[in-house]
């Protein structure tokens, strides 16, 4: 399987895992070993980044095995966003930000006008920005403008379990799409949902309460792994035609009568 190449930076595993909703911080450290992942997503915002007398999460992430990047979840506006990118790369987490400006709090949609307008500033100021934004071609197309290292569209609302919602749109994404990587981000309940994606050709899943909330998250850590490999090899395979009618396994053309 071909690497996740991400504003020239190579990533060995093309499954991006989160930090947040698992039972302890053990817990969530052997998923993180179990996925395969080597990139995770930290809240910013709900992270103790200054009393280090206090457990923090960060102390259960091994900085030489994950790269951390930052996100501004919790953030409903673009200088909350942008204050919040800033304080991670003061206190050494990163200058990569998953950017997220959250438009509607029962739903967690993006505001688009938000983020574009955060995506423009970050981007002026060296950061790397991935930001996290709705199925949109018109916006994203405004994103990858702006500078976004990569686009993160939603397959279903935040932490839904809903599967891929919205296939078309997505398709639509990943044919016009092609300067920058697409990662799927939100929405994927299951280990079927992670696959769908990486066939469409998608080059990464970001992915948190799937793992988190399943009944033994370890195992599904290890079954997203899988689901996004297995994908990612029959997207780089080329699956068979599709064809109406029935067509032998075994062709009777050469067969001695």
């Amino acid at each position: 399987m071909s690497s996740l190449v991400i504003a020239g930076r190579e990533f060995a595993s093309r499954l991006i895992v989160g930090t947040g909703k698992y039972r302890s911080f053990p817990e969530m450290k052997r998923c993180h070993e179990a996925s395969g992942a080597d990139m995770v997503t930290v809240a910013v915002r709900r992270v103790n980044l200054t009393d280090k007398s206090k457990e923090s999460l960060l102390d259960y992430i091994d900085r030489d095995q994950f790269f951390i990047l930052p996100n501004t979840a919790g953030c409903y506006t673009a200088d909350e966003a942008i204050r919040t990118s800033r304080l991670a790369r003061e206190v050494g987490l990163s200058n990569w930000v998953k950017l997220e400006v959250i438009g509607d709090q029962q739903t967690l949609f993006p505001d688009n006008e938000g983020l574009l307008e955060a995506t423009r500033v970050l981007v002026k100021e060296g950061f790397v920005v991935l930001p996290y934004t709705t199925d949109d071609l018109v916006n994203a197309r405004k994103l990858v403008d702006a500078g976004a290292a990569a686009v993160m569209p939603l397959a279903a609302p935040i932490g839904s379990g809903l599967g891929i919602q919205n296939f078309t749109n997505l398709r639509i994404l990943r044919e016009m799409i092609t300067s920058v990587p697409l990662i799927v981000d939100a929405g994927v309940g299951t280990a079927s949902d992670a696959t769908l994606a990486m066939e469409m050709g998608y080059d990464g899943i970001l992915m948190n309460t799937a793992i988190a909330e399943a009944n033994d998250a370890e195992k599904m850590a290890r079954a997203m792994k899988a689901a996004v490999e297995a994908g990612r090899w029959a997207f780089e395979s080329g699956r068979m035609s599709r064809r109406l009618y029935a067509s032998a396994s075994s062709p009777i053309s050469g067969v001695i009568r």
